[in-house]
């Protein structure tokens, strides 16, 4: 692969881990620490939240008619979503193994956390847990389909595309008939990478 690439690609991934670095430690300021995934606020800082706690009757009547015309729309997305997770799942657990793949841990993708959060009324920690879940969850298919992209179809793209997965840079470039003959079995166990997070 290109030396220019493999440099932009290692300084993404560089600048990446810096910036969740920083979003952390942004967080860590607040007044909360986390025992064994259980985010704790200290008695003042839990008081103060439920004084911007807004009940559910000043909620939902001040709740515009379009977003609760549109909840149930939302909210009947989790059926494919649930189903999608189940499947996808279940493909992995099976087939990964098989392929010699390293599986994808669920838990680094789908975090459930903002119910601890005492400023938030009962639908809020629900459409929190709904977003998390949703958005984990398609960034969790996402790894498992680019392990599966680099197993099965390791060639990049000839046109642009508008964002690259985490696999990508390790794939043959199009066209290169006779890398693809003679690399793509080595592509095809290049998860190393994985190993040393």
């Amino acid at each position: 692969m290109n030396k220019e690439i493999n440099e932009l690609l290692d300084q993404i991934k560089k600048l990446e881990s810096e910036l969740l670095d920083t979003i952390q430690n942004q967080q860590q300021n607040q007044d909360y620490h986390i025992e064994k995934k259980r985010i704790l606020f200290n008695r003042g800082v839990k008081n103060q939240h439920r004084n911007y706690l807004q009940n559910l009757i000043d909620y939902l009547s001040n709740a515009s008619p379009g977003n609760i015309l549109t909840a149930p729309v939302i909210w009947a997305v989790v059926i494919p979503a649930v189903l999608l997770d189940i499947t996808v799942s279940t493909y992995q657990l099976i087939c990964f193994p098989v392929y010699g793949i390293p599986k994808v841990k669920r838990s680094d993708y789908i975090v459930f956390d903002r119910h601890y959060l005492s400023y938030l009324n009962f639908i809020e920690k629900i459409n929190c847990a709904y977003c998390s879940y949703f958005n984990g969850m398609i960034a969790y298919v996402q790894e498992i389909a680019a392990r599966t992209e680099q197993y099965w179809c390791p060639i990049k793209h000839a046109r642009r595309i508008s964002s690259i997965h985490s696999r990508y840079q390790n794939f043959l470039d199009y066209g290169d008939a006779k890398a693809y003959r003679s690399q793509k079995e080595k592509i095809r166990r290049q998860f190393d990478d994985l190993s040393a997070k």
